[in-house]
């Protein structure tokens, strides 16, 4: 019916005296704190604020509502300071990922995470950064790893990891002798990152936009679709160039070189949480992060002598 977090919510907006300095309190924005309780009043079936008086003042079942969850928020803490001293963290770590990051060290995060901080749990949701972005300043992700230019205003950022943009294609696939300008390029079906993101918008602005025949911009938001797309000869593959390792190994992509006007700047992620985390729990994340990129890094190196 209602979470321990709407409870939070409601005490501390009634402790602030209103929804806007509850949200600046919470790091939240004042829409995401109104739809909380809007949210929770229509599942009970109540009504916890007097919306006519100004101020955040209390109907009788908001009181009632409060002082009953309250036990709940005073039960939560006395169990999570039991745990604090043995495991560090305790609870659910709600972690949000560009999908570039899956392809690359996510497991060996992941594996760290489990073995620094045994007794969490791990929710982790997959989207592009200006998602990301969004999700962490509406509570909905406790840390996320996203690019850096999207950081959201007001979050605590660590620059993480670059990754290197390339040009992919199927053997089979027919070019224009390389290395292929901007202009070769856009004569192809090009398969891209999503709407929306930095990738997109970069390619957009370095091709030839003139002309009756405008360049063919296939948005997925996918990466893993787009890898298959362009193994099967679909059209030209902009990707992170360590998914594409193992296709070329087995010569079921191929390279493709370009000059310097067709290259796109590499990808740089940060770790991002807003200041209401567990540094300790946000501390032990990172380092977890660092360790996978460090040994991803070695492995791809070691693969490609």
């Amino acid at each position: 019916m209602f979470e321990i977090r709407d409870a939070e919510v409601v005490r501390e907006v009634v402790r602030c005296g209103g929804f806007r300095a509850a949200a600046t309190r919470l790091n939240l924005t004042q829409s995401a704190i109104s739809a909380r309780v809007s949210a929770l009043e229509e599942r009970l079936s109540i009504t916890i604020f007097d919306r006519k008086r100004r101020g955040a003042r209390l109907t009788p079942q908001g009181r009632a509502f409060l002082e009953q969850a309250g036990r709940l928020v005073t039960l939560r803490d006395a169990i999570a300071e039991s745990f604090a001293p043995e495991a560090g963290f305790v609870g659910t770590l709600r972690i949000g990922v560009a999908e570039t990051i899956v392809h690359t060290w996510l497991a060996g995060m992941l594996t760290r995470v489990r073995d620094a901080l045994p007794r969490i749990r791990i929710e982790l949701s997959v989207e592009t950064s200006p998602i990301l972005a969004r999700q962490l300043l509406d509570d909905v992700l406790d840390v996320a790893v996203l690019m850096e230019p999207l950081t959201p205003e007001g979050a605590i950022a660590a620059p993480l990891y670059t990754c290197r943009l390339d040009w992919f294609a199927a053997p089979s696939l027919a070019l224009p002798p390389e290395p292929l300008d901007p202009a070769a390029l856009s004569a192809q079906p090009i398969i891209t990152f999503a709407r929306g993101t930095i990738p997109y918008a970069e390619l957009e602005r370095r091709l030839p936009a003139d002309g009756l025949a405008p360049p063919l911009l296939h948005a997925c938001a996918s990466l893993s679709t787009t890898l298959h797309l362009a193994r099967d000869g679909f059209g030209v593959g902009l990707l992170p160039a360590p998914m594409a390792a193992g296709d070329l190994a087995r010569g079921t992509l191929r390279r493709i070189e370009t000059t310097r006007e067709a290259h796109l700047p590499d990808l740089a992620f940060a770790f991002a949480h807003m200041p209401r985390q567990s540094p300790s729990a946000m501390q032990a994340l990172l380092e977890a992060a660092r360790a996978a990129i460090e040994g991803f890094l070695d492995d791809h190196l070691e693969r490609s002598r």
